[in-house]
């Protein structure tokens, strides 16, 4: 049965045992008391890039074949942020990501997508809600997209003002989620169009004129975090 499921494209469910989640949880340095935020996507997502610009830092961080461990610099956040291994390569499967990285160790988990919703997004939003653990849809580099749609328009000689463009492209972007999300049979949920250059200013007491959804998403991620790290998961 189990064969000729995967034969149809239907994945088992795979849940962890007892001793799988304390291993995850020791693997990744758990601890009560802190909040730990998986950051995952596919590959070119600019999951470094968040993770960074989180934390107000502008070193460059690459982990690809290993889970990152960052802890919050600021002492008022106990949070600890993590940067989870690409996805979508061909030593793992959609199905495998989410139990091979330990996904359900975690307390909150943000999808950052790139061009397109895969089913690796799929995938993880699925088993985040079969273990109900928040997450967040992240649309990272929104800036660099509606800049580069900007240019594009001034060069055919297109006078729509900017920010039209920007509401147009924030605008399709959310549309194309709710899409996937309802053909995918998944909850709606919002969808956050941010840039790290926006997301940085903001960590350093700026705001950028140009700032889309990173407020919000600041706001919403701490938020979430005061409100359940006092519960630890078990």
């Amino acid at each position: 049965m189990a064969e000729e499921g995967l034969r149809k494209g239907i994945h088992p469910v795979i849940l962890p045992t007892t001793e799988e989640v304390a291993a995850a949880k020791a693997r990744v340095q758990y601890q009560d008391g802190l909040f730990h935020f998986a950051v995952a996507g596919v590959a070119g997502s600019g999951k470094s890039s968040l993770v960074n610009a989180i934390r107000a830092r502008t070193g460059v961080v690459e982990t690809t074949s290993s889970i990152g461990r960052y802890p919050d610099p600021d002492p008022k956040h106990p949070f600890v942020w993590y940067d989870i291994p690409e996805a979508g390569t061909l030593a793992q499967s959609d199905c495998q990501y989410f139990n091979n990285q330990g996904l359900f160790a975690f307390d909150c988990i943000v999808v950052l997508l790139d061009n397109r919703f895969t089913q690796i997004d799929v995938a993880i939003l699925t088993n985040c809600r079969r273990f109900q653990i928040p997450t967040y849809i992240v649309r990272l580099k929104a800036d660099v997209h509606i800049d580069n749609i900007i240019a594009d328009m001034k060069c055919a000689d297109d006078e729509e003002d900017d920010d039209s463009t920007r509401e147009q492209f924030i605008a399709a972007r959310r549309s194309i989620v709710e899409s996937n999300l309802r053909d995918a049979k998944l909850p709606e949920q919002r969808v956050y169009c941010i840039s790290k250059k926006a997301l940085l200013s903001i960590k350093k007491g700026k705001l950028l004129p140009e700032a889309i959804d990173e407020v919000e998403f600041i706001q919403d991620i701490l938020k979430e975090a005061q409100s359940r790290r006092c519960v630890p998961r078990s």
